[in-house]
């Protein structure tokens, strides 16, 4: 059964001012190196739906979800964030990325797709219940996995996030709730400086140290990660698939390479092929040098789609 890729072309529309990192071109740099790589022939593409209000507001306060689309302006920048803007069509590209983490869950689990890439912006790990941060409007990954257990009916969730800054809206949301397991690895002493204390028994937060390279990255993944995952035994695995951790990237100072991103890619397919079915919805998230931001991604679905 193919992958999913799922996008939209809102997702380019959003646009925080010149030279942001969190660029429109990112999206672009992932779609070309897919197609020069032909892995785009195995997948069936997509575009991603709006998420609907009561979709957002299971893992977002209703408040949160309504003052966040009032504030949406009808020309320039409203600023929600010192990092974080608004322009005229960053709502509708916020619907979409949060969508289509709950299509690809539909599609994953109604057996039209055997793992599902939703390659879209803005990010969201970041955005919190009540709050958007660090480029986040909603936290997409966050949003699908709360239509997974409270309308699907699955039980057992694993989050997987390996950005290089530590997911502290997932953490939020998702702190003390027994269903879910969430695995993160990130830079120590990076924005935004959480993550070094575990709120709940259903985190595993694991800092690497400033320049590290892949092998403390591997061996953290198999010390902690896996053990904690052959114990929880999720019936489903959602990724918070950030590639700022590449060494080529500035907005991190880790050394991961490509090589590193499909060899995770393969130990959490493992995981899933053993306790979930395969069943697998990765979400992208950081990663904003285009050249190794799109490599990587290629590396990571190469794995999904059983090209490796």
């Amino acid at each position: 059964m193919p992958s999913a890729f799922i996008s939209h072309p809102d997702c380019m529309r959003h646009e925080m001012g010149q030279c942001h990192p969190e660029c429109p071109e990112r999206l672009g740099a992932i779609n070309d190196q897919l197609l020069i790589s032909g892995y785009l022939n195995f997948m069936n593409e997509y575009d991603a739906p709006l998420a609907s209000i009561e979709e957002l507001s299971r893992a977002h306060s209703a408040l949160y979800v309504k003052e966040l689309i009032a504030q949406s302006p009808q020309e320039g920048y409203a600023l929600v964030d010192p990092d974080t803007k608004m322009n005229p069509h960053t709502l509708n590209a916020a619907l979409r990325a949060a969508g289509s983490a709950v299509f690809a869950t539909d599609l994953v689990l109604n057996g039209q797709a055997s793992n599902a890439f939703c390659c879209v912006r803005p990010p969201g790990h970041h955005a919190e219940q009540n709050a958007a941060m660090g480029f986040c409007f909603f936290n997409n990954v966050a949003v699908g996995i709360r239509h997974a257990l409270d309308v699907r009916g699955i039980e057992k969730i694993a989050l997987i996030d390996f950005d290089v800054h530590h997911g502290n809206g997932s953490e939020n949301i998702f702190k003390g709730d027994s269903r879910v397991l969430m695995c993160s690895i990130f830079e120590k002493d990076l924005y935004p400086f959480t993550g070094e204390y575990l709120p709940d028994q259903n985190m595993i937060n694991i800092g690497l140290p400033t320049r590290s390279k892949g092998d403390v990255f591997r061996e953290a993944v198999e010390q902690h990660w896996i053990p904690a995952l052959e114990a929880f035994q999720p019936q489903m695995i959602y990724i918070s698939a950030g590639f700022d951790a590449h060494r080529e990237d500035d907005m991190g100072n880790l050394g991961l390479v490509e090589a590193d991103y499909e060899w995770v890619t393969k130990k959490i397919v493992e995981i899933a092929n053993k306790y979930s079915e395969g069943r697998i919805v990765s979400c992208l998230e950081g990663g904003y040098v285009l050249s190794p931001l799109a490599r990587s991604v290629v590396a990571h679905i190469k794995v999904l789609i059983g090209a490796d």
